[in-house]
């Protein structure tokens, strides 16, 4: 049966062309869901989205600051992006829209070029929120939803957990009321902080330990009870009965009573050329943010995610966004969870919030005004206190010493390099330990179990059994391909050495894959035993490895005689082959075979 990734025109992995209702369904997957809308998903999905607009209206001020965008980008963000998420992503539950890691990876990437919140800093965020959607929604076209696989997760555990300090780093001069120059290293962050201290604003921490506080402790009440909410309004309180004016606490300032205003990328090919990398690495980073949290949901709900759908629909939002004041977002972990403890039935909840968002914007934009800085920094220390998972940091160093190097490998290049390259290190490492693991394959020697009634082969390692001694039984695990030809080839001719036989059973069983370079190996390991008296048997393959051998002419170089489907007819054809004096002296004779031929002694 054809694959449905490997040929557009089929559908459920039917060969037959595509019916025009079964392309609207791919083209508009929103089509899917919304006959099924009945009024009392609407009335859940209503009060989720309420639920999670509220949430969403600090989230998106203090994300936007991360970003070094004005706030009111952090909004409009969270008002266009999850509308067409929703619409063209696979999730019910998934809700897209500004995230933290995301928001450091801009700030990061655009702030050599322009000073952050200026205009020019802006439109070049907006061009590389266009680029990134571009590179996503190539993705999933190219039906490459499979393309997130290949960063493992502790790659992103130790981004996040070192983008979490990056973010404290950011806005600790704003929790202590220092003036530092922006866009300074961590490092120098860090020692310009140390420099400086004795100059820090009482005032200032206070309002941020008072926010923090309150944040703190409302979530600890009740996770349902939007804390971060309480707490800026709380420590917008604090400020005003303190002061603000006098004792030099900053404010953020209004925020415009607006809808997302028209914009326009850059579109000229020296801006682009300049952007394309980094919006390769914001591409990638949403792309692993939205379908990780979007499988994460689905388990929950019993969803079934489309990782293609999902490339299609995050590369769709963030293009449109990039003209509607949106910068790059992404699905949220957050506001994905909240929207499925609230009660979401379908997509219409996340365009619910979208829309009670763009509502209370235009009715209380003006109150930001009394907003401090510091208020928002408290807020973003406790966000960025959140993204450290520190349940599976733990896990990562108790259970595995290359898991722990890659993480401790792009945790410090996160802190201490260009972030996206942080990402491309951390990728690069994974996929070196994963084929560096797969390059040797476990090699078990197996023999038969005479206390067993039908002798099933057996690991001689956990087992002591005796052996054949002109025949060795090998299980090889996972794929024989060009990483696993030296050390397969080794293992074999080294099992032949020391223990001085010259046919090898190999069962394949559990062999997954084989390419060319190892069809090469078996054939060379085939002839190499054929040469010394002996021959490679191959018993257990699986039907299309089968067929990829005999295509490639792989079958007939090592002979189909070699190949068996069960054991017995391997035993059988194997037994005939050896040396019959040698069998007839075995004091010790294991196959049913060998018993059969024993002589009888009088």
């Amino acid at each position: 049966m054809k694959a449905l990734s490997g040929n557009p025109n089929l559908f459920a992995g039917a060969d037959r062309p595509l019916s025009i209702p079964q392309r609207l369904l791919l083209l508009l997957p929103f089509l899917q869901w919304l006959p099924g809308i009945t009024r009392e998903s609407l009335q859940r999905d209503l009060m989720a989205g309420l639920t999670g607009a509220v949430v969403v209206l600090p989230q998106g001020v203090a994300f936007a600051t991360i970003a070094g965008m004005p706030p009111q980008y952090g909004l409009y963000t969270a008002m266009i992006t999850p509308i067409i998420a929703a619409l063209f992503g696979s999730s019910r539950h998934l809700v897209s829209g500004p995230t933290t890691a995301i928001s450091i990876v801009v700030f990061s990437s655009i702030s050599q070029y322009a000073t952050p919140g200026t205009p020019e800093f802006v439109q070049l965020v907006l061009t590389m929120t266009f680029l990134a959607g571009i590179y996503q929604l190539a993705f999933g076209v190219a039906r490459l939803g499979v393309l997130v696989n290949f960063v493992s997760h502790t790659v992103v555990v130790a981004f996040t957990a070192a983008a979490a300090i990056l973010i404290a780093t950011s806005q600790i001069k704003h929790v202590l009321g220092l003036e530092l120059a922006r866009g300074h290293s961590f490092a120098d962050t860090w020692l310009g902080v140390i420099q400086h201290y004795d100059q820090s604003n009482g005032y200032v921490l206070f309002i941020a330990l008072a926010t923090l506080a309150v944040a703190l402790f409302s979530r600890r009440l009740s996770r349902k009870m939007p804390h971060l909410l309480l707490g800026l309004i709380v420590g917008s309180l604090t400020a005003f009965f303190l002061g603000a004016d006098a004792h030099g606490v900053a404010l953020v300032g209004s925020i415009p009573a607006q809808l997302p205003p028209l914009t326009s990328p850059l579109f000229n090919m020296d801006a682009i050329r300049m952007l394309a990398p980094q919006a390769f690495a914001v591409a990638l980073l949403g792309l692993i943010e939205a379908v990780s949290i979007a499988r994460s949901v689905a388990t929950r709900s019993n969803q079934r995610i489309d990782g293609n759908q999902e490339f299609i629909g995050q590369g769709l939002s963030n293009i449109i966004g990039s003209f509607f004041s949106s910068y790059a977002g992404s699905g949220s972990f957050t506001r994905s969870g909240i929207n499925y403890d609230s009660g979401a039935q379908t997509p219409m909840s996340a365009i619910f919030a979208a829309v009670i968002l763009m509502a209370i914007v235009l009715l209380i934009a003006p109150l930001t005004a009394y907003l401090p800085v510091a208020a928002m920094g408290g807020v973003i220390l406790l966000v960025a206190y959140n993204l450290v998972d520190f349940h599976h940091i733990r896990a990562i160093f108790n259970t595995s010493r290359p898991e722990s190097a890659i993480f401790l490998v792009t945790f410090f290049s996160t802190l201490f390099l260009e972030l996206e390259f942080a990402i491309y290190i951390g990728v690069l490492l994974s996929l070196v330990i994963f084929l560096a693991k797969t390059s040797k394959p476990k090699i078990t020697l197996l023999a038969p179990d005479l206390t067993q009634k039908n002798r099933a082969f057996t690991d001689i390692e956990t087992k002591p059994l005796q052996e054949c001694g002109q025949l060795k039984v090998v299980r090889v695990d996972r794929s024989i391909y060009f990483g696993s030809v030296s050390y397969l080839q080794l293992k074999l001719q080294m099992i032949s050495a020391a223990y001085g036989v010259k046919h090898i059973l190999l069962i394949a069983s559990r062999i997954n894959y084989i390419d060319m370079a190892g069809a090469e190996l078996l054939a060379q390991e085939a002839r190499r035993l054929k040469a010394n008296g002996g021959g490679l048997y191959v018993y257990g393959l699986k039907d299309e490895l089968w067929q990829f051998l005999a295509e490639g002419g792989y079958l007939k170089m090592i002979g189909a005689q070699y190949f068996f489907d069960n054991k017995t007819d391997a035993i059988s054809a194997i037994y005939r082959k050896l040396d019959q004096q040698a069998c007839h002296q075995c004091s010790k004779p294991i196959f049913i075979e060998c018993q059969r031929e024993q002589p009888v002694t009088s």
